[in-house]
């Protein structure tokens, strides 16, 4: 709940239950103010009898609106008001009921009002005319010597002065007591309003964060499982067919082909028993991953075994990177070598740039361009065929580019990706990934090892 909602806080409406309550209320305060007022006349307390209408009249208007007390508040509490004064004006026989009655309104005008300016001017305009009405009817009955005969009325202390102040204190009392409990249980329902309100945010904010945190760890899942089966299937691939083709001519260059799949998906079975191991054990003090750009020799010599020339070129002062960006790093080289085996073509070669600079650190991986398309050899592609291709890798149509991005956008880092000289033909592929290293403090010491 914002601050304007606070301000503007609307009391909730009236519901059918209380509307009858209300009317139940109403129904047993007129029959118990005429029942009193009976009971009061039969004493003979009052003096001068009211008439029948102002007995009627003023019964009637002090318990009879209390019905819709909840929905208007303000006009319930001016028409008991004036059926207060009627009662008291003209001698009608009731002193309690009509009191409880006045009290209920006033109550109900604190407590119900939603327009909170509303009710408080008209809660002191009844206050100050009720107490005006009393202190004329006082002053007007002080020099009548038939009321309250033998009370001496001499002198500023005397007995009919402390009557008067005393009525006036009691009056002032009642009053403020119908206001304190009016505008208290305003606010505690205003409380509690704010407090469910803030509870239904907060359990709003509870379910989107779960939410998001199982969609983040299924992207990273899915992110982890394209690395590692892509790439080693793909080293599959490119071996499985370099052995079925020299089976038969070389069977040499065939068991090696075939101890580089034995290989592949011994790493591969590896690589997945290290995720499903993270996955089930969470809490485990060792890192998700190890691979780093520490790796990225052997990534080179893997990708040089399955066919495809790579060569690793490192600048700059090499240092301790932090892990996430190590992982992100590695992870990329990865798969930008298994999209130069997957669409570079036979005969392409791949080159891998570390860069170590003052305050980032760059990777870049480019290949010669080389591309073949179904029912085509490389030779009769043409250059716009060619970079079209590679625009269509260039805007992350796969999953490989769009998983680099978000691993790398992680760290605070950015890639790039597209024709490596579209002037040429073929022109070529570039992958450059940047990670900004000013963002991590030095204190972040959980790093790995760099390349040798």
């Amino acid at each position: 709940m914002t601050q304007a909602d606070l301000t503007h806080w609307v009391r909730p409406r009236v519901t059918t239950t209380q509307l009858r309550q209300d009317a139940l209320l109403a129904l047993a305060l007129a029959f118990g103010a005429t029942t009193t007022s009976l009971l009061y006349a039969r004493t003979g307390m009052f003096n001068d009898e009211a008439p029948l209408w102002a007995w009627v009249l003023g019964i009637a208007l002090c318990s009879l609106p209390l019905a819709l007390r909840r929905r208007y508040p303000v006009p319930v509490a001016v028409v008991v008001s004036i059926g207060f004064f009627i009662c008291g004006q003209f001698g009608v026989p009731e002193a309690l009921m009509v009191n409880i009655c006045l009290f209920i309104a006033l109550y109900t005008v604190g407590a119900w009002e939603p327009r909170r300016q509303l009710a408080v001017a008209s809660l002191i305009i009844i206050t100050l005319s009720m107490v005006i009405w009393l202190v004329v009817s006082l002053i007007i009955s002080s020099s009548d010597p038939d009321w309250l005969p033998g009370v001496s009325r001499v002198g500023l202390f005397s007995a009919f002065a402390t009557f008067a102040a005393l009525q006036i204190i009691m009056n002032l009392l009642y009053f403020a007591g119908a206001y304190y409990f009016g505008m208290n249980s305003w606010r505690a329902a205003h409380t509690k309003a704010v407090l469910e309100a803030q509870g239904r945010e907060l359990e709003l904010e509870r379910q989107t964060s779960a939410t998001q945190a199982v969609a983040l760890d299924r992207i990273a899942i899915a992110r982890e499982l394209h690395d590692v089966v892509a790439h080693h299937v793909s080293v599959m691939g490119v071996q499985a067919a370099a052995a079925r083709m020299s089976l038969e001519k070389d069977p040499t260059a065939a068991q090696r082909a075939l101890e580089t799949i034995e290989e592949s998906a011994h790493s591969a079975v590896t690589e997945l028993r290290s995720l499903v191991h993270t996955l089930r054990s969470p809490e485990a003090d060792e890192p998700s991953s190890t691979v780093g750009v520490a790796q990225l020799p052997a990534l080179v010599t893997e990708s040089q075994r399955a066919g495809t020339p790579a060569t690793l070129i490192i600048a700059g002062a090499p240092r301790a990177l932090p892990l996430l960006v190590d992982v992100a790093l590695y992870r990329g080289a990865q798969e930008a070598l298994t999209n130069v085996r997957k669409h570079a073509g036979k005969g392409s070669a791949a080159e891998v740039r570390l860069r170590f600079g003052a305050d980032q650190v760059e990777l870049e991986v480019v290949d010669n361009g080389v591309r073949q398309t179904l029912g085509l050899g490389t030779g009769d592609r043409s250059a716009a065929a060619a970079r079209r291709d590679d625009a269509g890798r260039a805007n992350g149509a796969g999953l490989g580019l769009r998983g680099m991005r978000e691993r790398l956008g992680a760290v605070g880092g950015t890639l790039e990706s597209g024709s490596r000289d579209p002037a040429a033909s073929p022109a070529g592929f570039m992958v450059r990934a940047a990670v900004p290293l000013a963002t991590f403090a030095p204190a972040q010491a959980e790093t790995q090892g760099v390349p040798a």
